[in-house]
């Protein structure tokens, strides 16, 4: 590998776990209109990933009641987790890369009872990550540069020997003023094109 790139930062949701619009599948399964779920989702969610939160439910069981849904716990979170699915190619790329030597590193704005779901069901994650940073864990959200200043500083890496790889503009912007290279995540074929431009991976 000739490359000075030695790290590569990968976003979670959106590129090893892939669902539908948790809004589109209220919509379709409840009739709670995406104007009513989003503002709520953003709102908890903005809660909920942070380490001093209480239960996620508890945030929504308010909003689910005004709504008329009729969940308990369980079947709330089983309703949303399940549908999260592996995302086959990205995992394999993943395993591609630490066969090169690549370290990987997931950084994730996510909450204690998705992640704990995750580490059930997505075993991979144990596999392809060198270490998994959510941000329930750390009490850093990717919109602060302190989420990226700790992942550097707890593994001893320099910016410029990083890759980082996220579906927010807003993350890429701050992650780009810390010294790393980074990308919206557009896709395997488009982040193949990224790995072959760095000489990470071989051109075809």
């Amino acid at each position: 590998m000739d490359s000075q790139i030695k790290t590569i930062i990968f976003d979670l949701n959106g590129v090893f776990v892939r669902s539908e619009k948790l809004s589109d599948r209220f919509k379709e399964k409840f009739g709670v209109s995406s104007d009513d779920f989003l503002p709520a989702l953003k709102e908890i969610m903005a809660k909920v990933r942070l380490p001093d939160a209480e239960d996620a439910f508890s945030y929504w069981k308010p909003c689910l009641d005004m709504w008329g849904v009729n969940l308990s716990r369980d079947d709330f979170f089983n309703f949303w987790f399940s549908g999260e699915k592996e995302a086959p190619a990205m995992i394999e790329l993943a395993r591609t890369l630490k066969g090169k030597g690549v370290k990987i590193f997931i950084l994730s704005n996510n909450f204690k009872e998705r992640t704990a779901y995750y580490d059930a069901q997505f075993p991979f994650l144990r596999e392809v990550a060198d270490k998994v940073y959510y941000s329930w864990q750390t009490g850093f959200v990717k919109s602060g540069p302190e989420a990226y200043k700790k992942l550097l500083a707890d593994n001893k890496l320099k910016p410029e020997e990083c890759l980082f790889f996220d579906d927010s503009q807003e993350n890429v912007e701050l992650a780009r003023t810390l010294g790393i290279k980074s990308f919206i995540f557009g896709g395997i074929d488009k982040t193949r094109e990224v790995l072959r431009a760095e000489k990470i991976l071989q051109e075809n």
